[in-house]
């Protein structure tokens, strides 16, 4: 299989973020970067784009990685509550989203978050407690405890 060169047009766990050049399998680009909207393919043309997504990452991104931390040590230390509605046993009726979890924690005080950068452990679709993790920075992940309660 030969090898795609690509740019990352959003962030992909384990591959980069946006603006990245990156080299990947034929497949994998064909199949699923360039179909989903997560890539395109490395030109010329689009040397321009990526700088205009380096601007936009570098703005959206925390500053310095000091920052970072402190960021890191406020969600480790909140309360956060996700209300949900929950039949029997404590079974919810669908499931816990990354919206769901950005939305709990600035109505409990925390940082205004991107929900992309929010990892869901798996499919949340019972009350109580969880752990949810949240990239920070791309060298600070922080370990988020989330109450899933009943509405």
């Amino acid at each position: 299989m030969s090898a795609s060169k690509l740019i990352l047009t959003q962030e992909v766990t384990g591959l980069g973020s946006a603006g990245d050049t990156v080299e990947v399998k034929g497949g994998y680009a064909r199949n699923y970067l360039l179909p989903r909207g997560l890539a395109i393919i490395a030109t010329r043309g689009a040397e321009k784009q990526i700088e205009g997504l380096r601007r936009a990452r570098a703005a959206r991104d925390v500053a310095t990685l000091e920052e970072a931390k402190q960021v890191a040590g406020r969600l480790s230390s909140l309360k956060v509550s996700v209300p949900a509605k929950a039949g029997n046993g404590g079974r919810l009726f669908g499931s816990i989203t990354t919206a769901d979890v950005v939305a709990a924690v600035t109505a409990a005080g925390g940082p205004a978050l991107d929900r992309r950068r929010v990892e869901l452990p798996s499919s949340i679709k019972s009350t109580g407690t969880h752990t949810v993790t949240v990239r920070v920075h791309p060298e600070v992940s922080a370990a988020l405890p989330i109450e899933v309660v009943s509405a």
